[in-house]
């Protein structure tokens, strides 16, 4: 059976927001939707249920799973979904659907989240150790809504490209839409954002080097996409901050990261981190075993 498509739900306005978009990007790539909400409130209860007695939280979890059921199947009636509450953490829950899902979907933060974060703990976690894609739902109205027509891939490290380079060239294909991959740069003079030596043949090299290894990494996922179009861009400076400038005026912005099979911890990069927190659009990471 085809993997389905995740999407975690936790009754937000957040996770609405990534349960719309996961309808859509289901629908366009013809997958099941499969809605969960994880939550272990009776950890935290003072008194448990009596048997046969349903908690006031589970019933609102129910509530909430049946809503985003129902408002799923609205929004895309062919589509096929199917939804269930898990009695885990929600971290554990979702790393453990990663396992066996097309992509997972998350909003920024949920419910518990402080105020004054920029991402939530638990999207942050799931982005940086999941097994699939990753898509964290953010950024602005219309950059949500696709209006742009256009996806923003960063072109990184050769252990990290692969996996970001035909995820983005996937769902352009789903969408009908252009991709934009950038490859950043940095002359080795730069030794500050403020201090800019004028062209050398040693800065023009280093330009042309990083437009070789952006053509060469294009070379396989274009074979494999040959109808989406793609511009390459180089891009001479810090390769978040190129990203998070494109990501304005894009409807997806899709960054690679490596999972190490003995790795603990946060496996993000400086640049897929920053993403995360800071882009303009939707963010995807795509990990590369």
């Amino acid at each position: 059976m085809e993997l389905p498509l995740v999407v975690g739900v936790d009754g937000s306005a957040g996770s609405m927001l990534a349960l719309d978009w996961a309808v859509d990007a289901a629908a366009r790539r013809r997958a099941r939707l499969r809605i969960v909400y994880a939550s272990r409130w009776e950890r935290y209860e003072s008194r448990l249920p009596e048997p046969g007695e349903p908690s006031a939280e589970a019933v609102a979890e129910e509530r909430v799973v049946a809503v985003s059921e129902l408002r799923a199947r609205e929004r895309s009636p062919g589509l096929v979904v199917e939804a269930e509450v898990l009695p885990e953490e929600p971290l554990n829950a979702l790393l453990d659907e990663s396992r066996r899902a097309l992509a997972l979907v998350t909003g920024p933060s949920g419910r518990g989240t402080l105020t004054g974060l920029l991402l939530g703990s638990v999207s942050l976690s799931v982005a940086a150790r999941a097994h699939c894609p990753v898509v964290v739902v953010r950024g602005e109205e219309r950059n949500v809504r696709g209006e742009y027509g256009r996806i923003v891939v960063g072109v990184g490290a050769p252990e990290e490209a692969p996996a970001a380079l035909r995820f983005a060239l996937r769902e352009a294909a789903a969408r009908g839409c252009g991709v934009e991959a950038v490859r950043a740069w940095r002359h080795p003079a730069h030794q500050s954002a403020d201090h800019y030596p004028l062209p050398s043949d040693d800065a023009i090299e280093h330009e042309e080097l990083a437009g070789r290894e952006l053509i060469e990494a294009l070379r396989e996922p274009q074979r494999e996409f040959p109808d989406v179009t793609v511009h390459r861009t180089v891009y001479e400076g810090h390769a978040r901050q190129a990203l998070i400038d494109a990501s304005a005026t894009a409807d997806l912005l899709v960054v690679g990261a490596v999972r190490r099979r003995r790795g603990f911890g946060l496996q993000l990069g400086r640049v897929s981190h920053t993403a995360l927190h800071h882009a303009g659009c939707p963010v995807a990471v795509a990990p590369q075993e």
